[in-house]
């Protein structure tokens, strides 16, 4: 995962205390755990011990992808953002050509991806899709259930 990974400040801030928890919290209670298990007993038939071992492995793993992510993360500010055309953090509204339904979005690194907040990841078809253009311009987005349309209407912050 060598790729830069765009994301607001604010979703760096999370991505940094979600590490430290794990690190500072997470991490040591795996160790107490694996420990608890172990003074239980032949650890070859002790299933405490084989998940306790199991959980800590998927929270090292956990850790190590956050790390990389963290490493590769680039922060955009707001100042830096062009809204003549359709970037990362800019709100876009689109109206689908064939439907005439009109929804906004704003256009987010994976980490914030929630569609449930209007925010599409800039990788999902439609943000790519969307990248590049602007007010006025119409997007074709390669999905599923085959090409569809949208007419880009307005690109703010």
């Amino acid at each position: 995962m060598s790729d830069t990974m765009y994301v607001s400040k604010n979703a760096f801030e999370k991505m940094r205390k979600e590490l430290q928890q794990m690190k500072s919290v997470d991490r040591p209670a795996a160790s107490r755990a694996i420990a608890e298990a172990r003074e239980k007993g032949d650890l070859k038939e002790n299933a405490e011990y084989d998940s306790a071992k199991e959980a800590q492995g998927f929270l090292e793993a956990k850790i190590a992808l956050l790390e990389t992510q963290i490493a590769s993360a680039r922060i955009v500010e707001e100042s830096e953002i062009d809204t003549s055309k359709v970037s990362i953090l800019t709100r876009v509204t689109i109206t689908n050509v064939a439907t005439k339904k009109t929804v906004t979005y704003q256009i987010v690194g994976e980490k914030e991806a929630d569609l449930k907040e209007n925010k599409i990841s800039v990788s999902s078809p439609i943000g790519q899709g969307l990248l590049g253009k602007h007010k006025g311009e119409i997007a074709e987005v390669k999905a599923p259930n085959g090409v569809m349309k949208f007419k880009v209407e307005e690109i703010s912050l």
